[in-house]
């Protein structure tokens, strides 16, 4: 491999923008650890599991116990609030729009005044359900723990009285707001990433102020996506940030268009691969192996069996006449849109209309299933891992998947990225199976190169940093101990700056599918109606599917892995 393709890649440039910010992110916290040691968080691990013995549910003492090691968080420390101020997204907001950038003293008054009422309520209720628990606690200890009507009812008790505490401690923290303005690191937010992302570009042959102007834009509305999903009677309804930068997007795509100068910002895959790149590090390499067994299944036999039969779906039954089209639509739906496309149309050799109206059939169909699904999911009752699992298989770009799996969660996030991951890995051996098909058996009279070659040159390389993250996170986390990584990890690195990062670099990509869909450009590509009833009725086969293996090989075939998920 050349040495050049490491800085004109888009997929290198994405591994080395992660790994710094994953890298800045060890360094600043680990140099800057809580006071409280790993020794600390050890003995109250050792007091948690003797609690676990002594009673067949969790008492209030597992509870106090289980708090107190919670509250032992790396973010709490200056650099980490630093942290978390510089990558923060607009606040939350009901009535009054400027509280979501700014808070003036005279709005942080108001605002404990009018929590102090709630949180006297609050913590009259908790007290009352704090005196129940205590007494079911000591009636079913008086039993020695035998009588389960006793155990069930000590159990609901005490886990009543945690929940009012849990709301006592939200209201006590409102008790505390305080001025604080935002703006002035939103400024300073958008210039890290605008740099970061401008010399990338520069390097791959973007100059950075044809970026910096477009990106200018694409933060803006990004941002107005955050201020819109933070109001709250919005918040209330689940509709996200990844909802309104998709919809603003398309909202300004297809009304006033689209300027030129704004493209080279519309720099989605690289916002996407970057921010997937982050996620790895979320995703210790022991999810991903308990993921990635039910998950082969998902990805590795509905993938190609949904493509040789969309195949022959197209070439038997509607008779679509170029079979180059027929397989290029084929692989753009089974596999992961775009990026499945550009490899099948290469590998069979395309033409670009094609190939256009392949990626722009795959463009309509995601972004209603991005949206449609997850309100179908939720909707009917299905369980939020089959959920992730779901759309990780069927909705064709990483980007969407990552965005529908928002929806529901961060179980069905992890879910859906790790299978659409695992999917995205047999690009290149798609590619190479087509390559060959068409050399063999369509083109016999052509020679087409295949080996080792064209499949790592189709491989999605910003994979390497996804799992190299994952790795690394999953070696660290194991050193440190359970204790000490989630007091550094998972409420440090991770839960106090990456997964912010993250959130941003979604949001960017999200509003730059929004602003790159023109859905009247693409009306073209729809005569004669077999392309699409070719595409419909794939996926329509994708769905159902991959939905039944799903739900196989997640909930019949490998319970346990799901119920650790």
């Amino acid at each position: 491999m050349p040495k050049s393709e490491l800085l004109s890649k888009e997929d290198y440039w994405a591994i080395w923008i992660g790994a710094l910010i994953l890298l800045l992110g060890l360094v600043m916290f680990f140099v800057n650890p809580p006071t409280e040691t790993s020794g600390d968080y050890t003995i109250l691990q050792q007091r948690l599991e003797m609690e676990e013995t002594r009673a067949p549910y969790k008492t209030m003492l597992w509870y106090q116990i289980n708090d107190e090691q919670r509250n032992i968080k790396a973010s709490n420390q200056p650099i980490g609030k630093l942290l978390r101020k510089l990558t923060g997204k607009p606040g939350t907001w009901t009535e009054n729009p400027l509280k979501s950038f700014v808070v003036t003293e005279k709005m942080a008054a108001v605002e404990r005044a009018k929590a102090e009422p709630a949180y006297e309520s609050a913590l009259s209720i908790a007290k009352d359900a704090e005196s129940t628990a205590i007494l079911s606690e000591r009636f079913a200890a008086d039993k020695n723990y035998e009588d389960a009507t006793m155990n069930n009812v000590a159990s609901a008790a005490i886990e009543e009285w945690h929940q009012q505490k849990e709301k006592v401690s939200k209201l006590e923290a409102k008790l505390k707001t305080k001025a604080a303005n935002k703006l002035p690191y939103l400024v300073f937010w958008f210039l890290i990433l605008a740099v970061l992302f401008g010399i990338g570009l520069q390097v791959m042959g973007t100059p950075f102020k044809h970026f910096a102007s477009g990106f200018t834009i694409v933060f803006l509305i990004g941002v107005l996506a955050y201020f819109i999903a933070g109001q709250s009677d919005i918040k209330a309804m689940g509709l996200g940030y990844a909802l309104w930068a998709i919809v603003l997007g398309l909202l300004v795509s297809n009304t006033i268009g689209i300027p030129e100068w704004l493209k080279p910002a519309l720099a989605t895959e690289f916002y996407i691969k970057t921010g997937l790149v982050l996620l790895g590090a979320e995703i210790l390499m022991g999810k991903i192996l308990a993921i990635g067994l039910p998950g082969l299944f998902v990805a590795w036999v509905v993938t190609p069996v949904v493509l040789v039969t969309t195949f022959w779906f197209g070439q038997k039954v509607l008779k679509i006449s170029s079979k180059t089209l027929n397989m290029t639509i084929s692989a753009d739906m089974s596999v992961c849109g775009v990026s499945a496309a550009v490899a099948t149309a290469a590998a069979c050799k395309a033409s670009k209309e094609e190939l256009t109206l392949a990626v722009g059939l795959s463009m309509i169909f995601t972004s209603v299933m991005m949206v449609v699904m997850p309100l179908f999911i939720n909707w009917v009752g299905i369980p939020e891992i089959l959920g992730g699992a779901w759309m990780g298989g069927t909705i064709d770009a990483t980007g969407a998947v990552v965005a529908a799996g928002a929806f529901l969660g961060d179980k069905a996030l992890n879910v859906a990225a790790t299978i659409k991951m695992i999917q995205n890995v047999l690009i290149g051996v798609i590619a190479f199976g087509v390559a060959f098909y068409f050399a063999t058996k369509v083109e016999r009279q052509e020679n087409v190169a295949i080996g080792k070659a064209e499949i790592w040159r189709r491989f999605p390389k910003f994979i390497l940093g996804f799992i190299g993250a994952s790795i690394l996170f999953s070696v660290i986390y194991s050193i440190l101990g359970p204790g000490q990584a989630y007091s550094m990890i998972d409420q440090g690195v991770i839960g106090g700056f990456t997964k912010n990062v993250r959130g941003w670099l979604f949001c960017l990509a999200f509003v730059s599918i929004g602003l790159s869909t023109n859905f009247k450009s693409l009306r073209k590509h729809f005569v004669g109606g077999k392309p699409l009833i070719l595409y419909l009725c794939g996926q329509l086969f994708n769905l159902a599917l991959t939905l039944l293996m799903a739900y196989i090989m997640f909930y019949l075939v490998f319970p346990g892995i799901t119920a650790n998920i």
